[in-house]
């Protein structure tokens, strides 16, 4: 099994390019996904958050949206929060992957904010860093989640830096297309030749 590690900020276009790997056979692991499903069908990792950020919980769920103004604001909260899911989402992945690979799979890409930090990189044979400038992230992030502009950019302030990932990826990605297609289209070709020959 073959893993490949997809990491970068919110907005950079990590989905695009897990898509790009998908389409050319990978099992797709979106560790955002697989948290938000995992916060309604996992009650350990419920209660785990609820109990380090109180009044988080309505009506036996999380709000997603109480909890996001309490960690986007305080990066120590970021970082708590991480520490709390970080074992669930891997524990998730290595069933998933196991399970791929029983059936035949040999490739597997995981897509992850904090794949380095949360240490799932160690897991991956190659890491590959998406970066894009910020008022192209910011642009995207405000379209998909409905954020103002104030907001969006304090989602961007409280992640890593461009220069991080260009530190501590194998690979980077520039995405500097203002289209979905054409970025996807960069990711297919430019994930072809590196799985190519395997």
């Amino acid at each position: 099994m073959y893993v490949i590690g997809i990491t970068g900020g919110t907005g950079a276009g990590k989905t695009l390019a897990l898509t790009s790997l998908k389409e050319l056979g990978a099992l797709a692991l979106d560790c955002d996904k697989i948290y938000h499903e995992l916060l309604l069908g996992s009650a350990e990792m419920k209660a785990e958050i609820e109990s380090s950020f109180h009044g988080v919980t309505t009506d036996g769920a999380i709000d997603r949206k109480k909890l996001g103004e309490i960690v986007w604001k305080e990066p120590s909260s970021l970082l708590k929060l991480n520490e709390i899911t970080h074992k669930y989402v891997t524990n998730e992945i290595k069933t998933k992957i196991g399970s791929f690979k029983e059936k035949g799979g040999k490739f597997a890409a995981i897509d992850a904010i904090a794949l380095i930090e949360s240490g799932q990189s160690k897991n991956c044979d190659i890491v590959v860093g998406i970066v894009a400038p910020v008022e192209y992230r910011k642009e995207r992030i405000i379209k998909r989640d409905g954020l103002t502009e104030t907001q969006a950019l304090a989602r961007i302030k409280a992640q890593q830096s461009d220069s991080f990932y260009e530190k501590n990826c194998d690979y980077i990605i520039e995405n500097e297309y203002k289209t979905a297609v054409e970025f996807g289209e960069k990711c297919k070709k430019y994930f072809s030749s590196l799985i190519g020959g395997r």
